[in-house]
């Protein structure tokens, strides 16, 4: 069971479905909220299957394929998270039919699709659970989840009495040890791979009791598809979540951290920074490093652009290491066109399709950075070396080379300081020899390599190079 050799070329999208794109306004619930209104915890704005359809082209044009879809099934939540039924997609994002054109009309485009999964817990609405709040100890179902005593204090104002997620009384936790409910989350698991899924995204994976389960899950997968991606949404480093017993991948927060503790919030030297990123390559087998999936947001966390105080110069760096670096870079939604928003809820905020309201600029770089990285295979499998750092210049010089696939070397060279710099940026390991011509791609300014070092490299402020041989 390898991981999934097409995940090193992937960019993802991610998708928060409420608040993507309205395309078919019939399943609107009749009190939708207005398109724009402040997000709040209860409500929907009307995004739909639909909507993301009108708009692959648009995601296709930005350079992605592959898209991460939060939870597409039915449930009560705006965010989809406390899932009534594993089989049936929400009718408010538009039905089994729209979906499966969805999959066919992304995969003619080389989108490729992965689901939230959502096995730690469900949702109050979720038919095993209202069997147990009807029938108490006589429901076939008791044993599904774990109870502490009856009447279940599901809807009224006592302390829950049941295994929740966090508490939080409308998502009662799985008894995963149970036969029957195993059965029926691993039967949900297959179906929709077979349905031509991609891929799973696994919801709080390490709060399922039950290592076994990850282990039952992977195999079940992988016979419905062997190139199917798992991912983990594990927060911390931790190699135990990857392996043939777990995951191909894990959503690489402590990658996030790392690069907002530099380029956003200038907490970290440029030795503090190369040090943490590094140190995330060594932890985890290579083939699981590759297969990371880089955030510098989710529908979790505050905006990138927010984050970096609104300064596009800080992002755009942010984005430039993360288009660079090793594992699959995942764009949130709306990131790409400079979209604010702070803590849940308010980072869900809904797309505004008028484009006076985008940054061009930063979704034209988003784009210039997605066709580079197609572009040139070794920043998608190449090794990373750190060749350089100067922490009172923040400069921050690496490189990625690829010595098997198709032969480059790329040398990337960043400047997270208020002031121009001009150096001579070490070109040690790349192979490029004197005299050697290297353009940078983001530019192209021509600049020459003498004695292992690219001469006079300008970067003004708040800026980096992609740095190629001609």
């Amino acid at each position: 069971m390898t991981v999934p050799d097409w995940v090193q070329d992937a960019i993802f999208y991610q998708i928060f479905p409420d608040r993507f794109a309205n395309g078919d306004t019939s399943n609107d619930p009749f009190n939708v909220q207005p398109w724009g209104a402040p997000p709040q915890l209860r409500g929907f704005q009307g995004g739909d299957l639909e909507g993301v359809i009108q708009k692959l082209d648009y995601l296709h044009d930005l350079g992605v394929n592959a898209i991460y879809f939060t939870p597409i099934f039915r449930a009560a939540s705006n965010h989809r998270y406390d899932t009534h039924d594993y089989f049936q997609i929400d009718p408010k994002l538009g039905g089994l039919n729209t979906f499966r054109r969805l999959l066919t009309l992304a995969h003619g485009r080389g989108i490729r699709v992965i689901l939230d999964g959502v096995f730690n817990h469900c949702g109050r609405g979720f038919f095993a659970f209202s069997d147990l709040v009807e029938n108490e100890s006589g429901s076939p179902y008791l044993n599904w989840f774990h109870v502490k005593g009856f009447p279940l204090h599901a809807y009224d104002a006592g302390l829950p009495n049941y295994k929740c997620w966090w508490d939080v009384k409308s998502m009662p936790k799985f008894n995963t040890r149970e036969p029957q409910a195993r059965k029926y989350l691993l039967e949900a698991a297959r179906y929709w791979i077979e349905q031509g899924v991609d891929g799973w995204r696994l919801d709080v994976p390490n709060e399922i009791d039950d290592d076994e389960f990850w282990a039952e899950f992977r195999a079940v997968v992988k016979a419905a598809n062997p190139q199917a991606y798992t991912l983990g949404e594990i927060w911390e480093v931790n190699p135990r979540w990857v392996g043939p017993r777990s995951f191909d991948g894990l959503m690489n927060y402590p990658f996030r951290k790392a690069a907002l503790g530099f380029f956003a919030k200038g907490e970290l030297t440029a030795s503090q920074f190369g040090h943490e990123v590094t140190r995330l390559l060594a932890v985890y087998p290579r083939e699981h490093v590759y297969a990371q999936f880089n955030p510098l947001g989710s529908h979790d966390t505050e905006r990138i652009l927010t984050l970096c105080g609104g300064d596009v110069a800080r992002m755009k760096l942010a984005l430039l290491f993360q288009f660079t670096y090793v594992g699959a870079p995942s764009i949130y939604y709306g990131d790409e066109i400079g979209l604010k928003g702070g803590e849940d809820p308010d980072c869900r905020r809904a797309f505004p399709w008028d484009e006076k309201q985008w940054s061009a600029d930063l979704r034209a770089f988003m784009k210039s950075l997605a066709a580079i990285r197609k572009t040139h295979p070794a920043l998608r499998r190449g090794e990373y070396r750190e060749l350089y750092h100067h922490d009172r210049d923040g400069l921050y010089v690496f490189l990625r080379k690829d010595d098997h696939h198709h032969p480059e070397s790329i040398i990337v060279a960043i400047n997270n300081s208020n002031t121009a710099v001009v150096r001579n940026v070490p070109a040690t390991h790349s192979g490029w020899p004197t005299g050697a011509s290297v353009r940078d791609l983001l530019t192209g300014k021509k600049y020459t390599v003498e004695s292992h070092s690219i001469v006079n490299v300008r970067l003004p402020s708040r800026s980096g190079a992609i740095l190629a041989m001609q």
